[in-house]
C-alpha cells in the first residue's frame, strides 16, 4: 500500500510540475513536449487508481470520482497541447 501511495503522490506532483517547467522554458514546442509528459503522468495515475480499486483499497464512489477528475486533467492538457500545436501550424494528431 505504501508503494502505491508513494507512486500516486509522485505522479500527481509531476503533472503541474511538468506543465510549469514546459511553460518556463519559454517556447511552445517545449510546452507541448512537457504537456505530453504531464499527460503520461495522468495516465499513470489512472492505472494506479485501477489497481487500488481492484485490490480493494479504493471504494467504487471514490474510484469513479478520482477517475473522472483524472480524465478531466487529461482532456484539458490534451486540448492545450492541441491548441499550441495549431499555433505552430502542427497537425494536432501528430506526436513528437
Amino acid at each position: 500500500m505504501f508503494g502505491l501511495t508513494s507512486q500516486l503522490r509522485r505522479a500527481a506532483v509531476s503533472i503541474p510540475s511538468n506543465i510549469a517547467e514546459g511553460n518556463g522554458r519559454g517556447t511552445k514546442k517545449d510546452l507541448i513536449r512537457f504537456l505530453y509528459i504531464a499527460i503520461g503522468s495522468a495516465v499513470e495515475i489512472e492505472t494506479q487508481l485501477i489497481i487500488c480499486h481492484e485490490i480493494g483499497l479504493l471504494n467504487g464512489n471514490d474510484f469513479d470520482n478520482l477517475i473522472s477528475q483524472d480524465h478531466e486533467i487529461i482532456r484539458m492538457a490534451t486540448a492545450l497541447a492541441n491548441n499550441k500545436k495549431k499555433e505552430l501550424d502542427i497537425n494536432p494528431s501528430e506526436t513528437d
